[in-house]
């Protein structure tokens, strides 16, 4: 049975009110970010080429543009790793890491992986949705706690290898840069742009229904449900179907989200030119306002509590 729980939240902010055919200046680097990843000069940025070396050189620079902190036991912003492929026995992934301090020591990692498919008998799979989408979506709310101090410290971690079995994120968990008791969420972002209905899906909460709490967004048009979560499903859980698997296996709490599958996924017409802007651009804001919720720990009762108060004077 799947859960899907439409929140009771649809309130009307005008300046996240996004058309396709007008967008905001904030939306311009969220799709350029899209674009640039999910070209054909990435080749799409399997792990291991060219494609996601040109990627990491893509995302240097703009963790840097943004202000983003290295840790001192990455090279740069660089974590690398290595794993054995079915047709290459040692294969060198680096997930590319990033944070900004909070006025505390509680840390949530901000994730979401860089990698696709790469180039399958001559075929570019440029991955813009999957996930050049999460990618971007990471940067803008990146972007925003630059410019906005948060109280939890934010690590935002861009992995490699999640096409192959997760393996950067697994790595991440063996070997974070901060002590692992520290780290108390992980929200992940992958396939993020590519829905006709306005769907987004925020999984986690039926594991740890905590986290329901803060989920609510102003965002119009803009639908967050509930689901994909519950093991009882099957094929249709997602627990472990993307980098949000590794901190689960660790205890730590995660948000999962991401769209259900479309008919582009994981073939090569998962281009820049078939997401859905208008969704994408809704979707990443909502994001970013449901982190802010979880970092000023506002609840959904709050919210509501708050909008009437506003409301009322």
């Amino acid at each position: 049975m799947k859960l899907y729980l439409l929140l009771p939240l649809a309130f009307t902010l005008g300046c996240n009110a996004v058309k396709t055919s007008n967008q905001p200046v904030h939306a311009d680097q969220l799709i350029n970010d899209v674009k640039v990843l999910s070209s054909d000069a990435y080749e799409g940025r399997k792990t291991g080429t060219k494609g996601a070396e040109l990627a990491r050189a893509y995302l240097t620079k703009r963790f840097k543009e943004i202000g983003l902190k290295a840790y001192k036991s990455c090279n740069g912003y660089q974590q690398s790793f290595t794993f054995a492929g079915i047709d290459n026995p040692k294969i060198t992934g680096k997930n590319m890491i990033g944070y900004i301090k909070g006025t505390t020591s509680k840390v949530i990692v901000i994730s979401a992986h860089y990698d696709h498919l790469g180039v399958i008998n001559g075929t570019i799979y440029n991955g813009a949705d999957d996930n050049a989408s999460g990618v971007a979506g990471l940067l803008k709310i990146a972007t925003h706690y630059a410019k906005n101090k948060p109280m939890y410290t934010l690590i935002f971690v861009a992995f490699d290898a999640e096409e192959f079995g997760r393996k950067g994120s697994e790595y991440f968990v063996n070997h974070p840069p901060v002590e692992l008791s520290k780290i108390k969420l992980n929200l992940n972002l992958d396939m993020i742009s590519h829905n006709d209905k306005g769907e987004l899906y925020a999984a986690g909460t039926y594991i740890y229904p905590q986290l329901k709490n803060y989920i609510a967004t102003t965002i119009p048009d803009l639908k967050i449900l509930f689901g994909h979560d519950n093991s009882r499903l099957g094929a249709d859980d997602w627990t472990n179907q993307s980098d949000q698997s590794a901190f689960n296996a660790k205890n730590i709490p995660f948000i999962y989200f991401g769209v259900e599958d479309h008919k582009d996924y994981h073939k090569s017409s998962d281009k820049f030119e078939n997401i859905n802007q208008a969704f994408f651009i809704n979707a990443a804001n909502g994001i970013l306002e449901i982190t802010d919720n979880i970092d000023k720990e506002r609840t959904v009762e709050k919210i509501l509590r708050d909008r009437l108060q506003s409301k009322r004077r």
